[in-house]
Order: structure tokens, then sequence, then C-alpha cells
């Protein structure tokens, strides 16, 4: 069995200030991490909201399959590269990884601007992919923070993928009109050296004792129970996220809401989800309830999804879909905090980055897999039976991750095996 121990709840509030308090170096690494890695995800959510209207300007984009293919094909570049870069970055540092990985984010942004036809646009996303610098931003993020204020840490990083995606939401539908997807791609170009200059200048510098640290053993990070179960969980919890989109758009347009005003939906949901996870998480998980809340998170995602499942052939309310919105936000958004904080207490320092490869490789293959099989259910079953599967999906995590287990309220510690 492993444990990660998170420093005990002092007895004086002083003290609990001295543990649970970011000192300055850990809110300049989380936040410049953070914003790196927020710049770059809005370069790639700013493209989903137009891209399958704006493709079908290029030659071949009338073949639906092959625009499913150009967009999904991103994910999976993606997939096949964390591990490789997170374990890169155990080897020759994290931050020549970042900056290596951003390189090449903006090289495939500049080809996919720079496209002439459908198949050149697939390969400069699939270029894009190939910059996959989530693994070594979290690691060295993980580096950069104690224990006790790590999941804090990887809140702001989740806070910012978010916020970026409600921005995206507002931004595309703009951009797309005044600058085209030429355009978009571009600005994402610049996004990505902005962050390369942040990386240089802002991120602080790595901690010595890891250019020390002997290597690490990949087998330890794939014969760890414990971690199987939280790669497991990244992996449905993102493919769900990405098929349910396929159909919620439909559903807010049944409710009566036009395609150009979702965002007054999603963006209230998505902000109030965090100023709710940010006045929860963090005191329950110093109190020793880590384990409830997240097990809560992921059956409230189950609860969702069932309830949309129960909505595709009623006449949904615009207030129903968006409370159902905020509460999958809720979820999600505590469950994108926690997992990647728990990976990196569980996994031995010399495997970090590893570990952070491994994990994001099966975040990225839920999101190939979302968009691949949420089309296939689409397909065949319909929003009845996509929402269906993606409910089972998530009970399934919550059976997969039950076995984890958190220590009293005065020593918080979260065990699987």
């Amino acid at each position: 069995m492993s444990e990660v121990n998170v420093p005990p709840a002092a007895a004086s509030a002083k003290t609990q200030a001295v543990t649970t308090a970011m000192t300055a170096l850990e809110l300049r690494a989380s936040f410049s991490l953070a914003s790196i890695f927020g710049l770059r995800m809005l370069g790639l959510f700013l493209i989903l909201p137009v891209f399958a209207i704006e493709a079908t300007r290029y030659p071949g984009g009338n073949d639906a399959a092959m625009v499913g293919l150009t967009m999904g094909i991103y994910g999976l570049t993606q997939a096949m590269l964390q591990f490789l870069y997170g374990l890169a970055s155990d080897r020759v540092g994290r931050k020549r990884v970042i900056v290596f990985g951003l390189l090449v984010f903006a090289a495939g942004s500049l080809i996919a601007a720079l496209a002439p036809s459908l198949t050149w646009l697939a390969i400069g996303r699939a270029v894009q992919g190939a910059g996959a610098v989530s693994a070594a931003v979290t690691a060295l993020l993980a580096d950069l923070t104690r224990d006790a204020v790590r999941t804090k840490s990887m809140a702001l990083v989740g806070a910012s993928i978010g916020l970026m995606f409600a921005v995206s939401l507002v931004a595309a539908p703009v951009l797309a009109g005044w600058i085209g997807l030429v355009g978009i791609f571009v600005l994402t170009c610049v996004l990505a050296l902005l962050g390369v200059v942040g990386v240089i200048w802002w991120v602080p510098p790595e901690p010595l004792q890891h250019k020390d640290m002997p290597k690490g053993r990949v087998m330890d990070v794939l014969r760890s129970p414990a971690l199987l179960r939280l790669n497991f969980g990244v992996f449905v919890l993102h493919a769900v996220q990405l098929a349910m989109w396929l159909a919620l758009p439909a559903m807010l347009v049944q409710a009566g809401l036009s395609r150009d005003h979702h965002w007054q939906v999603y963006l209230p949901a998505v902000l109030g989800s965090f100023v709710v996870m940010g006045g929860s998480l963090f005191q329950l998980e110093k109190r020793g309830y880590l384990r409830a809340v997240f097990l809560t998170s992921i059956g409230l995602t189950a609860l969702v999804q069932a309830a949309l499942w129960s909505q595709v052939d009623a006449a949904p309310s615009i207030v129903f879909l968006g409370v159902l919105l905020f509460v999958f936000f809720y979820g999600f958004n505590v469950l994108e905090a926690s997992q990647p904080s728990i990976v990196s207490r569980l996994a031995p320092p010399q495997s970090r980055g590893a570990a952070m490869g491994v994990y994001n490789t099966l975040q990225s293959l839920g999101f190939f897999v979302g968009g691949m099989g949420g089309g296939w259910l689409m397909k065949h079953g319909g929003a009845r039976g996509l929402y269906a599967t993606c409910a089972i999906l998530m009970l399934l995590w919550l059976v997969v991750a039950w076995p984890m287990q958190a220590s009293s309220r005065q020593d918080v510690a979260v065990k699987a095996g």
C-alpha cells in the first residue's frame, strides 16, 4: 500500500498558518506556471468554437471525417509524447523541456496558419500536439511547492484552464470575424512564444537537488496501483468532458438560447464553480476530508450526466441546464485540482516527471477517445446513448476510486493500494 502524507493540521493557528500559507517562491511558481499553462490553453481553446465552420473554407473542408480528425489529432500526438516529455524532464531538467515543447507548439501553430489545405491544417495540429509540456509543467510546480499547499497550486493551474475556456467562448467568434482562423493560429503562435519568455525570466529556477537526484525507474510508476487508479480517473474525466459537449450545445438551443449567447450560461457556471471550489476544497482537505470531497465530486459528475440523459427528450429550461453545468464544473474543477496534486505526492521524487507524463498521456487519450467515441455514440445512439455511457463511465470510476482512504482529521493522508 502506498501513502501520501500531507503535513498534519497544527494545534495552534500560528503553526497552521506556517504550514498552509504559500511562501513568496510558491506564489511566484504557482502564478507563473499557471499563466504559461493558461496562455497555451487559450491558444488551443480559441480554435474550438469556430474550427468546424472555418475549416469548410479549406480544400477538403467538406469532409466531416477529415474535419474531425484534424480536430482530434492534436490529442493523439500529445498523448503519444506526454510520457516522453515527462521522462525527459526527469533527465535533462523541467525548464529545458518546457521551452522546447512551447517552441514546437509555436511551430505547429505557424504551420496551421500557413496551411493551404485541410491536410496541412491537420499536420499543423499534429505538430501543435507534439509540444506536450503539461507533464513537465506540473512536475516543476510539484518540485517548487510543499505538499501542504500543492493542491492549492494545482488548483491555480486548473483555474487558468477553466478561465481560458470561458474567455475563448466569448472571444473566439469575435476574433474569427476580425482575423479569421489564420489570424487565430498566428495569435496562438505568439502566445506560445510569450510562454517561452515567461519560463526563462519569470518561473523560479529549478531546485538544485533535482539535478543530483538519482534516476527513477519507470516501472515504479507503472506498477503503482494508486497511480493506476488516478490515471484511469483522468482518462474517464476528460473523455466525458469532451464527449458531453457534442450534445450540450443542441440542448441549449432546444431550450431557447441561440448559439451566439451560450457563453451567458457557460461563463457564470465556470466562474461560480471556481468561487465555490475555492471556498470548500482547501478547507476540507486541511481538515482531512479530501477522500470525501474527491469521491463526492465523482458522484456529482455522474449525476449531472444522468440528469442530462433525462432531459434529452424533455423540454429543458435554460436555468436547469445552467445549474447542471455549475455542478459539473464544480466537480470537474475539484478533480482537476486534486488529482495531479495526489499524483505528485504518490510518485517517487526522482520519477515525478515520468508519473506526470503517464498521467497527462491518459488525460490526452481521454480527450481523443471522448471526441471519437462521443461522435460514434451520437451517430448510433443519439444524445441519450451518449449521456448514458458518460454516466456509466463516471460510476465505474467511482467504484475504482473507492479504495482510496483518508486518515484522521488531524493527520491528512491519502492512501490507495
